[in-house]
C-alpha cells in the first residue's frame, strides 16, 4: 500500500500540535494531525480547563465560609457534585468535535488512532501508512510509573475529573500541584483528604516560605499532609484501599476509599515506536536542540510535554513551542527557545503563584539582589474577603533594579502574577512599576507596596 504524503504530520491535537498545524497549513502546507484520544489535548479535555471549573466551585464555597458572620449567611451551602460535573461537561463534551471542525475548516487531514513510526519520517496509523517531510511529536504527558505493588489501583487525574461522586476518604500520592489542587477541592466537598509526600516539603518548585504558609492553611482545612512519607504498596480489600508508606518512624498504613496518582508525569511517547525512527529520548521526552529538532533525526521535531527542554511543562509553553516549530519548518531553523519569564500557579484556595527565579537559583547564579517579603493577611485586599493566608516575596536585582522573581500567595495571586510577568518580559524596572497608577481598590494596586 502506498503511503499518503504530507508536508507535516503532527502527532497530538493539544496546544503544541494545533499551533504548528494551523500555522503550516496557512502557509499552504499539506498537514495531517493524528491522535489516539478525543481531539483537543489534555488542557481542554482532562487538565487545566475542567480542573478550573471544579476549582471555581471550591473557591465559592471557601469564600462563603470565610465570610460567615461578616454579612454572608452560608448555612447549607455545599457543592452538588453531580450538578457541578454536568456544568463541567458543557466545556469538555463539545471540545473534541469543535477541535475537529476547526481542523477540517482549515484543510487539515485528520487521523484517529495510535501513531507508530515505521521509519525516519513514516508512520502507521491503523490501516493507513503516512509519510511526511517533517513530523512533530506533541503527545503530551502521562502519570509516571511508581513501580510499587498495587499501583494498578491508582486513580489518575484524568479519572478524578470524571468522577460521578467524590469519595468520602481520598489519599493523594505525591505533594505536587495535582495533589494539592484536588485535595483542596475534596475538602470543600466534605471529604477527608490525605497527601503523602516523600520529600521534606511539598510543591518544591515554589517558594519555601509561602509553601509553609499554604501547608498551614491546608492543614487547617482538615487535610492531612504527611511529609517524608513514601508510598511503598497499595492493597485493595472489599471495602477500602490500604496504602503502606515508609516514614522515618518506620512503616505506616493509611486507609482510603480512593488513591490518586499525584506523583509526577513523564512524556507520553512509549507507543510511538521511536526506535524505528532513530529518535532518542530521555525521561523528560524527545531529546531536542534549541530549535526543538530531534538531536538524532532531523525530520522530527517535538514540543510541549513530549519535548525534553528546560521550560516548564505548561499549556502556554506548549503553544509557544508549537509556534517555534512551525517557524523553523517554514523558514529553516532560525528561531530558538528563549529564556522567558513563565508564570506558574497552584490553583489551591488561595492560589500560589511564581514567576522568575527563586532565592536559591538567584544566589547560585551569583546575582546581587534584595528580598522583600511580607505576610499580607492584614492588608485591605485580603481582609475584605477574610483571607488569612496571603503573602509575597519579591527578588529585585541591586544593579539593574529588575525583578528577578515574584512569589505570591493569596486572593487573585493567579491574576496578579501576570503583572509581574509582563514587567519582567518588558524589562520594566521596579522603580517604574512602583510609580505605575493602577485602578483602586484592586490587587494590582498593592504592587507599589510590594516593591
Amino acid at each position: 500500500m502506498a503511503a499518503v504524503e504530507f508536508d507535516l504530520i503532527a502527532i497530538g491535537t493539544g496546544a503544541a500540535a494545533s499551533a504548528a498545524a494551523y500555522k503550516c497549513r496557512r502557509a499552504g502546507w499539506k498537514v495531517a494531525v493524528v491522535d489516539s484520544r478525543p481531539f483537543g489535548g489534555t488542557c481542554q479535555l482532562r487538565g487545566c480547563d475542567p480542573k478550573k471549573v471544579l476549582v471555581g466551585a471550591g473557591t465559592l464555597i471557601d469564600a462563603m465560609r470565610r465570610m460567615r458572620g461578616k454579612g454572608i449567611k452560608s448555612d447549607g451551602a455545599h457543592i452538588d457534585w453531580s450538578e457541578l460535573m454536568c456544568f463541567k461537561r458543557t466545556f469538555t463534551d463539545p471540545a473534541p468535535q469543535r477541535t475537529e471542525d476547526g481542523f477540517r475548516k482549515a484543510g487539515v487531514h485528520l487521523f484517529h488512532g495510535i501513531a507508530s513510526f515505521t521509519g525516519p519520517n513514516s508512520l502507521q496509523v491503523g490501516a493507513d501508512l503516512l509519510q511526511a517531510k517533517s513530523v512533530l511529536i506533541a503527545t503530551g504527558a502521562k502519570p509516571q510509573r511508581l513501580n510499587i505493588p498495587g499501583e494498578e489501583h491508582l486513580t489518575t487525574s484524568d479519572q478524578f475529573l470524571e468522577l460521578q461522586s467524590p469519595p468520602p476518604r481520598v489519599l493523594f500520592i505525591g505533594g505536587g500541584y495535582i495533589s494539592f489542587e484536588f485535595a483542596h477541592l475534596s475538602a470543600r466537598t466534605g471529604a477527608q483528604a490525605t497527601v503523602l509526600h516523600r520529600g521534606e516539603r511539598p510543591l518544591e518548585a515554589f517558594d519555601a516560605n509561602l509553601v509553609q504558609s499554604l501547608v498551614h492553611k491546608t492543614r487547617e482545612l482538615g487535610i492531612d499532609i504527611e511529609l517524608r512519607a513514601e508510598a511503598t504498596a497499595i492493597e485493595r480489600s472489599a471495602r477500602q484501599f490500604v496504602v503502606t508508606a515508609s516514614t522515618p518512624q518506620g512503616p505506616r498504613t493509611f486507609e482510603a476509599d480512593m488513591v490518586v496518582h499525584g506523583s509526577g508525569r513523564v512524556a507520553d511517547v512509549d507507543e510511538l515506536n521511536l526506535g524505528a525512527a532513530g529518535v532518542e529520548t530521555s525521561r523528560r521526552g524527545v531529546k531536542v536542540n534549541s530549535f526543538l529538532q530531534s538531536t538524532s533525526n532531523p525530520a522530527v521535531y517535538a514540543a510541549g510535554d513530549a519535548a525534553d527542554t528546560a521550560l516548564p511543562k505548561l499549556t502556554p509553553v506548549a503553544g509557544y513551542e508549537g509556534g517555534i516549530v512551525a517557524s523553523n519548518l517554514l523558514k529553516g531553523n532560525h528561531r530558538q527557545v528563549e529564556r522567558l519569564p513563565i508564570p506558574s500557579v497552584v490553583f489551591t484556595v488561595p492560589p500560589l503563584a511564581i514567576v522568575g527565579m527563586s532565592e536559591e537559583a538567584a544566589s547560585k547564579e551569583g546575582r546581587r539582589f534584595r528580598v522583600h517579603m511580607e505576610d499580607t493577611s492584614s492588608w485591605y485586599s485580603s481582609r475584605r474577603v477574610a483571607e488569612k493566608c496571603s503573602g509575597f516575596k519579591l527578588l529585585i536585582e541591586d544593579d539593574t533594579d529588575q525583578i528577578l522573581g515574584a512569589h505570591l500567595l493569596g486572593p487573585e495571586a493567579d491574576e496578579l502574577i501576570n503583572v509581574f510577568t509582563l514587567a519582567m518580559r518588558m524589562n520594566v524596572p521596579a522603580e517604574a512599576l512602583r510609580h505605575t497608577i493602577f485602578a483602586y481598590p484592586t490587587h494590582a494596586s498593592d504592587v507599589a507596596y510590594m516593591l
